[in-house]
């Protein structure tokens, strides 16, 4: 009984000592305190100013005497003589000697049609000519005869032993031959014409180049029918191939109408292909032609290379700026910051504000910071403006800054 008395007096918690008032009252305050302080911070992380999220570009220099751009604009490379080569006859494909990125040269044979029906036209043409000419021969003879008869016949009216009818009828044989000389002569004529229109047409089943170029397509293959028209439901071709003159490589770019005041003829111009973006070719612009198309309210500006390189290609993409001219790039450059000649600095036009009147941006500083600045602009260079006072090569300035953010914010670069 001792034991089992021992056990369970084993199994009892102590509890500790029940606190006084007092002490709960202090417990329950410094809880509070603390909970009180917690919720402070809390509110104040929740609150604190949190930095603006800023997109920054470089201020780039360019150098002095550069031209500045005043347009940028895209197109297409073209060829102002590109021909497809086509026959002047219907007829069928036996030789086609050309093949897609041969060189050509003019008067170069490209393909030869049959030449059967042609050659025996000509033939019969050319004895047509031979028996107009025989024809000619045997009236030739014809009328010296009737010559020498109308001879005798006279001296017999002096005679007296024929009638002077008989003489008019050797006159009128005489004539008559002569006539007819004449007319056969003009069937010769005929024929010879009958002749050189057969030898065209046989001329014709040889097509040549008409200019030095190379061969971007090839349209027919021998067997098959061609003919300068479309006919036989689709199962005629209509060309040979299709020749470009690598020398007559321009650009053609559509400028929007408003901006068209920018462009002048001769005005010089950066072009870049799409294929090779980093290589800048120097161009120049031939003309404007004198139509907008009233759809795409724009107008159609040809501009030359001004040197021609094999890597350049019809049809390619390519991307231009239009140059001011040196003469105000030159003047732009004299006017900048105390005259020095010190390189024209260039930032986005979308980093440039005005307030009351002042040019003004936002440079990034290397602690976060954003100072606003006032600054100088001069001209645009395309997507750019030039700045003249206010800011250094280098420099990073807020891209579209917000309306709310102001000098000394903090900020984080995006």
């Amino acid at each position: 009984m001792a034991d089992l008395k021992e056990d369970l007096a084993a199994l009892r918690i102590e509890r500790p000592p029940e606190r006084s008032g007092a002490t709960r009252v202090v417990v329950w305050v410094l809880a509070l305190i603390v909970l009180a302080g917690l919720g402070r911070a809390g509110w104040v992380w929740a609150t604190r100013e949190r930095p603006a999220e800023i997109q920054v570009a470089r201020v780039a220099a360019r150098a002095t005497g550069t031209q500045a751009a005043v347009l940028n604009a895209s197109g297409y490379v073209t060829a102002r003589r590109r021909a497809t080569i086509s026959s002047k006859i219907t007829g069928k494909v036996v030789e086609v000697n050309v093949e897609e990125g041969m060189a050509v040269k003019e008067g170069q044979v490209l393909a030869r049609l049959d030449d059967a029906n042609p050659r025996a036209a000509l033939a019969f043409a050319e004895a047509q000519a031979e028996a107009a000419r025989h024809n000619i021969a045997e009236n030739e003879i014809r009328l010296a005869d009737a010559r020498l008869t109308l001879g005798r016949r006279k001296q017999l009216v002096k005679d007296r032993v024929v009638a002077q009818s008989e003489v008019d009828q050797a006159q009128a044989d005489v004539d008559s031959m002569a006539a007819r000389i004449d007319a056969s002569r003009e069937m010769v004529r005929v024929a010879e014409r009958q002749v050189a229109m057969q030898q065209t047409d046989l001329d014709n089943t040889v097509i040549r180049a008409p200019f030095s170029g190379v061969a971007v397509t090839k349209d027919a293959q021998p067997g098959e029918m061609v003919s300068p028209v479309s006919a036989g439901g689709g199962f005629t071709r209509t060309g040979i191939c299709t020749i470009v003159d690598m020398k007559s490589l321009e650009v053609d770019v559509d400028v929007n109408e408003s901006y068209i005041n920018r462009v002048a003829s001769g005005q010089d111009v950066t072009a870049v292909l799409n294929a090779y973006p980093d290589w800048q070719i120097p161009a120049r612009v031939i003309t404007m032609v004198p139509t907008a198309d009233r759809q795409k309210a724009t107008v159609l500006v040809r501009i030359a290379f001004k040197e021609l390189d094999p890597r350049i290609l019809p049809d390619m993409g390519v991307k231009v700026t239009f140059l001011a001219p040196a003469a105000k790039a030159g003047k732009d450059s004299a006017n900048s910051e105390e005259g020095t000649g010190r390189p024209t600095l260039l930032v986005p036009k979308a980093a440039v504000r005005t307030e009351n009147g002042q040019a003004v941006v936002f440079v990034a500083r290397a602690d976060n910071v954003v100072e606003r600045r006032a600054v100088r602009t001069a001209g645009e260079d395309g997507s750019q403006l030039e700045v003249v006072a206010g800011l250094s090569a280098g420099e990073a300035v807020v891209v579209s800054p917000s309306p709310a953010l102001k000098d000394g914010a903090r900020v984080v670069v995006k």
